[in-house]
């Protein structure tokens, strides 16, 4: 395969007091500055390119905590002509122990627009991003990815927001022989990859009931089984009541080829109870596939896939669609907006976080990616003899104070 990639190298802008500026440096550095900051430039891109090195290492080091080294054996920060980025970073423990050998482990966590406008027909729209995703799985494996997560609902456009069944109806498939799934069993067993799917599924067994759902496929191309999301969003635009309702199959974790996995499904991550109980379950690799858009949701995005991995000890893997989509008619939610036909923009800015608390750079706000990191799964047990978070969770209190409170709401009802 061609890698025709290429290196953009910043301009970097030193922040000077305006005192020690002429008056056309001013205005050259006022125009510049906001012309950035009203593109969809990530906070990452406008640090690189405004702040000094010296000052930039500081300020990640305050907002990143550990300085991940790039892997060196993929792209890295260079960006393909078909704007598609790849990023990668050793997400190495700092402990090196003297009985286990170190656990590593590659994630990949690819974002990505839809391909062809909402209103093409149905299959056109999910052969097109099956083939796209098709390519960036291939590179995937070319990077060294033993587990993969795309983005909730990855194989259409996020219609939940129009409240109209169909067509949008029509992209919901048996979870386990759908023709997404079909498609992706070949790929992990040829690539020997872990590949985490997050779809709208339709289960005919069950009378046709739709729900959103993650299949997890070994590495082996066997389906290992499935996670439908635990808390379905009732705000704003996102109306996903009016198609499925809350999942029905708890909090499983996965014993994969590489890794204990679990899938906190997009609204679950406002929830630090689903968090918890895939840690209590023993996951290593908790995944959150999102479709959440900018104005709502981007301030807390940075914080709790983070907060989840220090809290539970385990990597949290924040994954979200990029683009705005565009849809035939114009829908309202009854929340005082005027109609309109797009959602919002959803802004990527995918990444990982370890047990530590130290996190990735995010992924582009307006491009395609791929984010790879290198995880050592000892970790997770470090940080819990580190930290003594578990052994201090004084779970039958709580446990007790819960059963009373549902009690007491119970009665009152």
């Amino acid at each position: 395969m061609s890698r025709d990639y290429h290196m953009r190298e910043p301009n970097k802008i030193a922040f000077q007091p305006s005192r020690l500026l002429g008056i056309k440096q001013q205005r050259q550095l006022n125009e510049t500055t906001g012309a950035i900051m009203s593109s969809e430039s990530s906070l990452e891109e406008i640090l690189q390119q405004y702040v000094p090195e010296k000052e930039l290492a500081e300020i990640k080091r305050i907002l990143y905590g550990r300085d991940f080294k790039p892997l060196l054996d993929v792209p890295g920060k260079e960006v393909s002509e078909k704007s598609f980025e790849i990023k990668g970073w050793m997400m190495h423990s700092g402990i090196a122990e003297q009985i286990r050998p170190p656990r590593l482990v590659r994630v990949g966590l690819i974002q990505h627009k839809i391909v062809l406008p909402t209103t093409h027909p149905i299959l056109e729209q999910r052969i097109a991003i099956h083939k796209r995703i098709e390519s960036y799985i291939e590179e995937a494996y070319f990077c060294g990815v033993n587990i993969l997560c795309l983005q909730e609902a990855w194989t259409m456009p996020f219609a939940f927001c129009t409240r109209e069944k169909y067509p949008w109806c029509e992209f919901a498939e048996e979870a386990e022989t759908g023709p997404t799934t079909t498609l992706l069993s070949k790929l992990a067993q040829k690539y020997k990859m872990v590949i985490i799917s997050p779809i709208l599924e339709r289960d005919t067994a069950d009378g046709d009931t739709i729900w959103n759902t993650c299949v997890v496929i070994d590495a082996d191309g066997k389906v290992l089984g499935k996670h439908r999301k635990n808390h379905i969003p009732r705000v704003g635009d996102f109306n996903e009541s009016t198609y499925y309702m809350e999942g029905n199959t708890g909090h499983p974790v996965f014993n994969t080829a590489y890794a204990r996995i679990a899938i906190n499904i997009c609204y679950g991550r406002h929830h630090p109870l689903n968090w918890m109980m895939f840690g209590l379950n023993g996951a290593e690799i908790v995944f959150n596939p999102s479709a959440t858009i900018q104005g709502l949701s981007e301030h807390l995005w940075p914080i709790e896939a983070r907060c989840a991995a220090v809290a539970n000890s385990y990597y949290t893997c924040a994954i979200n669609r990029v683009g705005t989509e565009v849809f035939p008619h114009k829908f309202t939610s009854g929340d005082g907006r005027e109609a309109h036909n797009e959602f919002g923009h959803f802004y990527g800015s995918t990444y990982i976080t370890a047990p530590d608390g130290s996190r990735t750079p995010g992924l582009s706000r307006d491009k395609d990616g791929l984010l790879i990191g290198e995880l050592d799964l000892n970790m997770c047990r470090q940080m819990k003899d580190i930290w003594g978070f578990r052994m201090t969770q004084r779970l039958d209190m709580y446990a007790e104070e819960l059963a009373e409170f549902v009690k007491q709401r119970g009665k009152q009802n």
